[in-house]
């Protein structure tokens, strides 16, 4: 929309938007822009405050006074706060419609792989690369065996893995406008992500094999599992040995 608002002040229209992702707003410079520190999708804030919403749309409107730009300004406020079945708005839509979890896992990294770029850039730094692989790598390997319905032979490097994917997802999210809670964060991971859905369904199968049921908890923390009835105490760093493998 900011590079629209060129085409459309050379036909004589002034412009004027929200911006969410500040970064894109300062390399395109589009004629004038509000800067706001509201998750992704919430232009506006929180839903049904409407006194709040018509504070943003005033002063993005306001950004008009200016006759030539670039102009971009900040938004004096935070959204309010609301509650964590409402919050984070995910930066991604995790609805594709496909019929392997390779497809689903690629889908959806796709959609995150912006953002974690963005993380990265501003950081400067990142907490994946424990496995070595490559995060394209890591989710075919975890789409291949979900699809073959098999268990994973190489179980440290497997770990290692799921690691990696778990810092690359928390690192995209945080990566989006406002500011959560560690426990929104992963509440998210968990619960509203193919990657989680994958972990879950790791997690039941280990937990069911009579052999690998502790490794069941290297894959999801206890507070990841709702549904699933843990099977035994485990002590989550301790090794398992090739020749327990199924």
């Amino acid at each position: 929309m900011g590079a629209l608002g060129y085409y459309l002040e050379r036909a004589g229209l002034m412009t004027t938007g929200i911006s969410l992702v500040r970064e894109n707003t300062e390399s395109l410079q589009p004629p004038r822009s509000l800067w706001v520190s509201f998750p992704l999708g919430r232009p506006l804030g929180v839903p049904g405050d409407a006194a709040f919403q018509h504070r943003v749309i005033d002063a993005a409107l306001s950004l008009l006074h200016h006759t030539a730009g670039p102009v971009l300004q900040d938004f004096p406020e935070d959204a309010p706060a609301c509650s964590l079945a409402e919050a984070p708005t995910c930066p991604v839509t995790f609805t594709a419609d496909t019929s392997s979890w390779i497809g689903r896992l690629h889908a959806e990294l796709r959609q995150l792989a912006p953002w974690y770029e963005l993380g990265y850039r501003r950081r400067g730094r990142t907490l994946v690369g424990v496995s070595r692989l490559a995060i394209e790598d890591i989710l075919t390997a975890l789409g291949e065996d979900l699809d073959a319905e098999r268990l994973p032979t190489d179980l440290k490097q497997f770990k290692a893995a799921i690691e990696d994917a778990k810092a690359y997802y928390v690192e995209a999210f945080t990566a989006q406008p406002g500011q959560y809670a560690a426990e929104q964060v992963y509440a998210m991971l968990w619960h509203e992500t193919q990657l989680g859905g994958a972990l879950r369904l790791y997690y039941e199968r280990f937990a069911a094999h009579p052999k690998l049921a502790s490794f069941a908890r290297i894959v999801l923390p206890r507070n990841a599992v709702q549904r699933v009835t843990d099977p035994v105490e485990a002590n989550p760093g301790a090794d398992i040995e090739q020749d327990q493998l199924p």
